[in-house]
């Protein structure tokens, strides 16, 4: 019985993979309340009346110019959206703090400037803070008034963040820690006034520090000289006996990693939304130019070729967003959850971030690339005016690389997936032994082509819980295998997380789907389906590639035919005519002249 007034126990971090959900109880962007869509409006407004007119003053790091934008940012409450009333915040719950990443995420460098202080700048203090220094520290960051950074990364410390080399030494009159060492690429390093540096206690007890711009000690390296994002200031941080009071260590000592970590979970979903934002705005700045750009005296619009790349910007897009919103519901409903159970706000929300940290893994790596992938095709569109500083694509295309970097590298992303799912099944959190024995199973039984499901979607929903045994066979098969060698083959695990990262997306857009032809009929929502069936076509073919990459490294023999076999099945879909799809899409896009949907 397919009704909303279903009500389904929400699933767990990874759980997905296993089971399926009630796809009408899915949040998506037309679930916004009347107050989410005035903050989107409002975010919007702060990007065209401040940011946009000021693009090259912002990448000439005009002095104070970045600051006096988060201050303004900060009077409009931009900044305090999720932070609690009683530290100066405005308490809204998670997903209006995701709708104000996406809302400002067209903002070039202003963006990055923006999430790193209210994330990365603001977040370790709060959740990990004591009460006096939450309370001395958080209203200030809140405002605008002070300005927040945060020093993890080493010049010889990347992904392996725990390989640092800081080192603090406790002084002999026991009133500091002497922190020595140095770090690098340093978001908002110029002008912060408060950074949460990590070090290493008597060179092993890894702790977090809370140090003030003015500390003995502490001074800074130039603004470094980047390929994007330009007008926003990274530089080096150094240390040299740099006198830290013992009050300022943050969180207990030896446990840094755990700030780090935890707050790396809540990062990653919102650079998905920043990154959703981008795209959105490099999506309608290549469909207007397409419209005036004439060759042959008609507008480049009108060519196949050119639909086809503005459509699947589109595609791409709306897919992200589904399941950005989806898992940002997920993270938010775990918080209350948590919150009813007795848990402290700090506790709620991170233990929610961390029950989804696949999820939040997964959504870094699609939504950066999602946006890679339109700055890319939006200079293709623009030709070699594209390939000019005149033209802002091209500043969006610069800016969006390092998306692909920070906050963990879509490598460690994709391992990490994988990985997580591992550990939270031999916890026993989740049971994939079971279902990956039914799916041998079912391999060795003759395939049942009926479908006694006749809804509207039956088609898709099959389609997309047979990728899900696609992924269970495959995943079951190397750790079959391989056993505790799989770690080291990353390029297995790369082919795993790719088929996992396709699946979650295709699901989420299924359900997407579903919703809003419920709601609002077929004929309302004919191109959201348009996208969804483009994309579960495009990504049955990517899911059969990596998971026959992945047995090929392997299996072999009979063993590997029969897998072989196995994934043909369940990756299957019928013939669907996506360029007549991409087209309706496209031109939808083109009638609003903007991307729309």
């Amino acid at each position: 019985m397919n009704t909303a007034s279903q009500q389904s126990k929400a699933l767990q971090g990874g759980e997905w993979i296993i089971k399926e959900s009630n796809p009408y109880e899915i949040f998506m962007p037309e679930d916004f309340d009347e107050e989410q869509k005035m903050v989107m409006e409002m975010c919007e407004q702060f990007l065209t009346n401040e940011v946009l007119p000021n693009l090259e003053r912002i990448d000439k790091q005009e002095a104070g110019l970045m600051p006096s934008l988060l201050e303004k940012a900060g009077e409009q409450g931009l900044l305090s959206t999720s932070l609690p009333e009683q530290y100066g915040g405005l308490g809204k719950d998670f997903i209006t703090s995701t709708i104000v990443n996406e809302g400002l995420g067209g903002g070039y460098s202003f963006s990055v400037a923006i999430a790193a202080h209210t994330g990365i700048g603001s977040l370790p203090i709060l959740y990990f803070g004591n009460e006096n220094q939450k309370n001395k520290y958080i209203p200030k960051l809140a405002s605008g008034e002070w300005k927040g950074a945060y020093g993890l990364t080493e010049p010889n410390s990347g992904s392996d963040a725990l390989g640092a080399k800081t080192t603090a030494k406790l002084s002999d009159d026991g009133k500091y820690y002497l922190l020595n060492g140095q770090k690098c690429w340093i978001t908002n390093g110029g002008f912060a006034d408060i950074y949460t540096v990590f070090a290493k206690i008597d060179g092993d007890k890894f702790t977090a520090f809370i140090v003030e711009r003015g500390f003995e000690g502490f001074t800074q390296g130039p603004e470094e000289h980047k390929m994007g994002i330009k007008g926003s200031s990274t530089v080096q941080l150094y240390f040299q006996d740099c006198k830290v009071p013992v009050e300022n260590v943050l969180g207990e000592i030896g446990k840094g990693h755990i700030i780090a970590f935890n707050i790396l979970n809540i990062g990653r979903l919102k650079l998905c939304a920043a990154a959703l934002g981008g795209s959105k705005h490099a999506a309608t700045t290549s469909v207007q130019y397409a419209t005036t750009r004439e060759q042959f005296k008609i507008p480049i619009a009108k060519f196949g070729a050119i639909k086809h790349k503005l459509a699947e910007m589109a595609i791409r897009i709306w897919i992200a967003e589904s399941a950005l919103y989806r898992s940002a519901k997920y993270i938010d409903d775990k918080e209350k959850e948590l919150l009813q159970s007795g848990l402290t706000f700090e506790k709620a929300l991170l233990g929610a971030a961390e029950e989804y940290a696949i999820e939040c893994a997964m959504l870094k790596v699609f939504g950066s690339e999602v946006l890679d992938f339109v700055v890319d095709e939006g200079v293709q569109i623009h030709g070699g005016n594209g390939f000019s500083d005149e033209y802002v694509i091209s500043k969006a295309y610069r800016d969006s690389r390092i998306n692909r970097i920070y906050e963990g590298t879509n490598e460690i992303n994709r391992l990490l997936t994988v990985d997580m799912v591992l550990k939270r099944a031999m916890k026993g959190k989740l049971d994939l032994m079971t279902p990956a024995m039914n799916v041998q199973k079912e391999l060795m039984s003759i395939p049942d082509f009926s479908n006694e499901d006749e809804s509207a979607f039956a088609k898709e929903k099959k389609y997309v819980a047979n990728f899900k045994k696609a992924i269970l066979m495959v995943a079951g098969a190397a750790v079959q295998k391989l056993m505790m060698s799989l770690d080291k083959e990353q390029e297995i695990l790369m082919n795993i997380a790719d088929m996992a990262i396709d699946v979650y997306h295709a699901e989420s857009a299924l359900f997407r789907a579903m919703k809003l032809t419920e709601q609002k009929g077929e004929a309302a929502t004919s191109i959201h389906v348009d996208m969804m069936r483009t994309f579960i076509y495009d990504a049955a073919d990517r899911i059969n590639k990596a998971g026959k990459d992945a047995l090929n490294s392997f299996a072999d023999g009979d063993e590997l035919k029969m897998m072989h076999i196995g994934l043909k099945r369940f990756t299957k879909v019928e013939p669907y005519n996506t360029k007549d799809a991409r087209r309706r899409i496209c031109n939808t896009m083109l009638a609003a002249n903007k991307y729309c949907f």
